[in-house]
C-alpha cells in the first residue's frame, strides 16, 4: 500500500465536495437504518414463530427473511440497472428511500398495533426488498458522478467506511432498541430513512446519466454483454461470487460460539463484530492513502489472506485467536472489495454504471445466499469446523484459479 503522494489528492480535497458529503451522509444514515431494521426483523420473526413452533423451525422463519428480501433483486436486477441508467439517480434513490419509508412505517405500526403475523413480515420483506432492488444500482452509480475521476479511490474508500462502521453500531443499536420496544427500533429506522432522504435533496450537481440509445431491453443486453466481455470487469466481479460462496464462515458463527468455542450470548456478540471491526480498520487505512500500484497483486493477496484466516478460524479453539482471525479476514476481505470496486468504478463508463452495478449487486447478493447456505450444507456433513477449514482452502483455490484465469485483472496496476 503505497503513502500519499504530496500532490495526489487529499482527504480534505474530498471533503470539499459538498454533493459527496451529502451523499455520504445519506449512504451511512440508509445503511444504519437497515442494520437496526434487519435486526428488528429477525428478531421479531423469531419471537412470533417461538409462539407455536419449535426452535429449528423458527430459526428458518428468520433464515426466509433473507430469502425474500434477495427475490425481488433476482428478477428486477436488470430493469434496475436500466433504470438507473436513463433516469436521473438521485431521483432514482429518493423513490428508492420512498418505498422503504413505506415498508418500515407499516412495520412500525403492524409491531405497536399488536397485528404483524409472520407472513405478513415476510411480505413487507418483499416489499423492502423491490425497493433495494431499484436503490441499489442509483446509489453504486450515483457517487462516481459527484467527484472527480482522481478523487473516486478516495471516495470508494469512504463509501466502504460508511457502510463497515453502520454495520458495527447497527446490530448493537438495533438489539438494544428491541429490547426495550420492538416498534421502537421499527420507528428509529424510519427515522433515519426520512433523514437519508432529506440528505439527497442537497445535492446540486447534474445527477442525470447520459441516455444511450435504444430500447429497454436493448440497453439491458448491452450491459450484459459489457459485463461478459470486460475480462477485468467480470474477473472482478466473479471472484467475489466464488469466494464469498466458498468462505462464508460468518455464517457458522452461532454454531462455533456455542459448540465449538463453548461462549455464551456475549461472546457470540464479539465474534460477530469482529469481521466488522478488522474492514473498519482496513476502510480508514484506504480513506487516508488509498491503493495506487499494483492492484491487482492487492486484490488476489486480499482474498488468499481472507482464506487463510478463514482456516485458522477454522481450527481455532481460543478465543483470542478466533477473534483475530475474524479481524483478519473482515479485513482482507474489505481491501479486496476496495480494489474490485474501484476497478469496475475506473473501467466502466458512467452511462453504463447503473446496470454494471446492478449485476455486480446480483452477484453479492447471490453470494451472500448461496454462501450461507453452502456453509449450512457443508457443516451438515462436515460440522461447523470442517466446513469452515473447506470454505478457507476452498477460497485459496479460487484465487490462484482466478489468477491464472484472469491475467489481466491480475496485471491490473494503478487505481487511477
Amino acid at each position: 500500500m503505497s503513502e500519499p503522494e504530496s500532490d495526489s489528492p487529499s482527504v480534505r480535497d474530498l471533503l470539499r465536495e459538498r454533493d459527496y458529503v451529502a451523499f455520504w451522509i445519506s449512504r451511512w444514515l440508509g445503511t444504519l437504518g437497515t442494520q437496526i431494521q434487519s435486526v428488528a426483523m429477525g428478531w421479531q420473526v423469531y419471537a412470533l414463530s417461538r409462539q407455536s413452533l419449535g426452535v429449528g423451525a423458527s430459526a428458518f422463519n428468520v433464515s426466509l427473511i433473507g430469502l425474500v428480501t434477495f427475490a425481488p433483486l433476482l428478477l428486477l436486477a436488470l430493469p434496475a440497472g436500466e433504470t438507473a441508467d436513463r433516469h436521473d439517480r438521485r431521483a432514482v434513490l429518493l423513490a428508492g428511500y420512498v418505498g422503504e419509508i413505506v415498508a418500515v412505517g407499516f412495520l412500525t405500526a403492524a409491531t405497536a398495533l399488536h397485528f404483524a403475523t409472520i407472513p405478513l413480515l415476510l411480505a413487507v420483506a418483499v416489499a423492502f426488498g423491490v425497493a433495494r432492488a431499484y436503490f441499489s444500482p442509483a446509489n453504486t452509480a450515483l457517487g462516481p458522478m459527484l467527484v472527480p475521476r482522481e478523487l473516486l479511490p478516495r471516495a470508494i474508500a469512504f463509501n466502504s467506511l460508511a457502510w463497515q462502521s453502520a454495520s458495527i453500531i447497527g446490530p448493537a443499536i438495533g438489539g438494544l432498541l428491541v429490547a426495550v420496544s420492538p416498534s421502537g427500533a421499527f420507528a428509529a429506522a424510519l427515522g433515519l430513512y426520512l433523514i437519508a432522504a432529506v440528505s439527497l435533496t442537497f445535492i446540486r450537481g447534474n445527477t442525470r446519466p447520459t441516455v444511450q440509445p435504444g430500447s429497454r431491453l436493448a440497453l439491458m443486453k448491452e450491459g450484459l454483454a459489457y459485463v461478459w466481455t470486460n475480462r477485468v470487469v467480470f474477473g472482478a466481479i466473479s471472484l467475489d461470487l466464488a469466494a464469498v460462496i466458498l468462505g462464508g464462515a460468518t455464517a457458522l458463527l452461532p454454531a462455533f460460539a456455542k459448540d465449538v468455542l463453548h461462549l455464551g450470548a456475549q461472546g457470540f456478540g464479539i465474534l460477530r463484530a469482529a469481521p466488522a471491526l478488522g474492514a473498519t480498520v482496513v476502510g480508514l487505512t484506504l480513506a487516508r492513502a488509498p491503493i495506487r500500484r499494483h492492484a491487482g497483486m492487492i486484490m488476489f493477496a486480499g482474498v488468499g489472506v481472507f482464506g487463510v484466516a478463514t482456516v485458522v478460524f477454522g481450527e481455532s479453539t481460543l478465543l483470542w485467536l478466533s477473534v483475530i482471525a475474524l479481524a483478519v479476514l473482515g479485513g482482507a476481505d474489505a481491501l479486496s472489495v476496495f480494489v474490485r470496486q474501484t476497478l469496475v468504478q475506473l473501467i466502466t463508463p458512467d452511462a453504463m454504471r447503473g446496470r454494471v452495478g446492478a449485476v455486480s449487486g446480483l452477484f453479492i447478493g447471490a453470494s451472500n445466499e448461496l454462501g450461507e447456505f453452502e456453509s449450512g450444507l457443508v457443516a451438515r456433513f462436515l460440522g461447523p469446523v470442517g466446513a469452515a477449514v473447506f470454505g478457507g482452502v476452498g477460497a485459496i483455490v479460487v484465487t490462484g484459479a482466478w489468477a491464472a484465469l484472469f491475467p489481466a485483472l491480475r496485471k491490473a496496476d494503478r487505481l487511477e
